[in-house]
């Protein structure tokens, strides 16, 4: 007789059995067991988990993408059971996903407790990034990247970072994070901290948050400040952008600090050596320097001797002949010129520099290469009603005055003669630095003709006139044919009734006794009165007096008898 077990069911035998390995609850689909790896097979790892069958896992689920899995035979993993085939007794399973409920597990526990969990950056999405939350993958939003936007998230990519779970949902498998919101809550820490011990005179290490016109916001570590443009650097700079750049570590120093405004006013310039220490020695009055053009105003412009020490030429300073001009049209921005230190003021960090003075004064130059007396020749470059301005250099005039043209011809005469733009020979008469002129004479390139009359000729002589023109007021008369005279109306005659210019006739020669020689101007200032009241004067002193009892008529009647015979003779 068989024995019972012989005729037992199989199936319930079977039922038995799996409830010794599993318990009652033979529902294991979708949960995580433990296995011990027992071979690795190409690319999958061969698992048993205390199943009649041993599990296959991939490989890469063992690893990052491009890495080689760090596991062994006898590991001890958490898989999980995907599906269990009751055909063959195969079993699969995922490493992959054990690890995601795991994690999903842990994630909900600091969700519930609000703590930070730590996480790797590793996708981009749209609207933001992919974070690997140790197997669960969330979403990381592009608002919630920094506190401040970011343009390159490259650098945060790949190295752990701590995140705030903002919403998470198991169901559907969304999590949302945030890194931002870490961010402010350690810089709200740090901020506490640094305002409380915050003093004038610290030096901190701050990043450089925005540029504006007028200077640089510095992130000091939750807290902001103010660097102005003018205690960025000891040198000129006219915009932040040209030293800082958004990013940028910085070392400043704090210089004011009000607690009750919390604003903190930074220097960078503070922290470097003064450069005006001593500017008075470095840079002594008349000393010539080279300098570099940093600013153009209207009153002038600034030239940068050193990093940090600037001087102004003012616009008076700057050129010796060009005057009225802006000072962009004689010097750029950059250029590199010459100059003289004119005054140092070291307290109130002022140098008045010159431009004009380093150049030499070009007056006392053609004063030195052209004595009086030199023959030069130049273009006529402009015609004035008084004279003609005759190049002597790039920026240098001399000028000829209308008198100094001619020895024969008036002014207006002989400056009909020249034309602007033409080459003409002058010689050199006088220059006078101070008041920056040179004197040119064209008519003095010949010898003056009146030169031997007007050395012959003196006060009180009696010369013989020709008359040259007959005017209102007197007559013009020419001595010698080469010197100029005039007889006004008073002086035509003795008594008043003869004081007629029209009594005259144009080539008339008459007698008349020279009362002014004016040498420079070439003319003589005559009188026919003054020559009849002498003569009258030397007929009475000869032949009578009043007293005698003879008439004026008889003594002037002998007189010019006297002198018809003496001539006779």
């Amino acid at each position: 007789m068989a024995s019972a077990t012989a005729f037992a069911d199989p199936g319930e035998d079977f039922a038995a059995l799996l409830d010794a390995t599993l318990g009652e609850n033979t529902s294991f689909h979708g949960s995580v067991i433990s296995g011990k790896v027992i071979r690795i097979d190409d690319d999958f790892a061969v698992v048993d988990v205390g199943l009649k069958s041993e599990g296959r896992v991939p490989l890469k689920e063992f690893a990052p993408p491009g890495q080689k899995p760090e596991i062994k035979v006898g590991d001890v993993i958490e898989l999980f059971v995907e599906r269990y085939e009751d055909r063959d007794g195969a079993i699969i399973l995922s490493r992959e996903k054990a690890r995601r409920e795991e994690a999903w597990t842990n994630l909900e526990k600091s969700f519930t407790a609000q703590q930070r969990v730590n996480g790797v950056i590793f996708g981009r999405v749209k609207g933001g990034f992919t974070v690997d939350l140790g197997g669960a993958v969330a979403f990381l939003p592009g608002s919630q990247v920094d506190i401040r936007p970011v343009r390159d998230v490259t650098p945060l990519m790949g190295s752990p970072q701590p995140f705030q779970i903002l919403k998470m949902d198991r169901a559907r498998g969304n999590i949302v994070v945030s890194r931002r919101a870490v961010l402010e809550e350690t810089r709200a820490e740090q901020r506490s901290e640094l305002i409380q011990g915050l003093k004038e005179g610290m030096v901190l290490d701050g990043v450089v948050k925005n540029i504006t016109d007028y200077g640089a916001f510095v992130d000091l570590g939750g807290v902001d400040g103010l660097l102005h443009v003018t205690d960025i650097a000891w040198r000129r700079i006219n915009h932040p952008s040209e030293a800082l750049t958004i990013g940028q570590a910085v070392k400043v120093q704090v210089i004011r600090f009000n607690p009750e405004t919390q604003r903190i006013s930074l220097g960078m310039k503070q922290l470097m050596s003064d450069p005006w220490e001593g500017v008075a020695i470095k840079y002594p009055v008349n000393g010539k320097f080279s300098g570099r053009v940093t600013n153009i105003t209207d009153y002038g412009a600034f030239v940068e001797l050193e990093p940090g020490v600037e001087g102004l030429v003012h616009v008076s300073e700057m050129s010796w002949t060009k005057k009225n001009v802006h000072p962009g049209k004689i010097v750029a921005t950059s250029q590199e010129v010459d100059v003289l230190i004119l005054d140092v003021d070291g307290p109130k960090r002022r140098i008045s520099l010159g431009l004009k003075q380093a150049q030499g004064n070009p007056w006392e130059l053609f004063a030195e290469a052209n004595p009086p007396g030199t023959i030069i020749e130049g273009e006529i470059r402009n015609i004035t009603e008084f004279g003609l301005f005759v190049g002597l250099g790039p920026d240098l005039d001399g000028m000829v005055h209308m008198s100094d043209l001619s020895w024969d011809l008036p002014g207006e005469q002989a400056m009909a003669n020249f034309e602007k733009g033409t080459n003409v020979k002058a010689k050199v008469l006088d220059v006078d630095v101070e008041k920056e002129r040179i004197s040119l004479g064209v008519k003095q390139l010949e010898a003056d003709p009146a030169a031997e009359v007007l050395d012959r000729i003196k006060k009180g002589d009696v010369v013989t006139c020709t008359v040259t023109k007959i005017e209102p007021n007197g007559i013009e008369v020419k001595v010698d044919e080469v010197l100029i005279g005039f007889i006004r109306r008073a002086e035509l005659a003795r008594d008043r009734g003869d004081q007629r210019p029209d009594r005259f006739a144009v080539g008339e020669k008459v007698d008349a006794k020279i009362t002014a020689v004016d040498r420079a101007g070439r003319r003589l200032a005559l009188t026919i009165k003054g020559k009849e009241v002498e003569e009258e004067r030397e007929a009475v002193r000869e032949y009578g007096t009043t007293d005698s009892g003879a008439s004026l008529g008889d003594i002037l009647g002998a007189a010019i008898r006297r002198r018809n015979q003496g001539g006779e003779e």
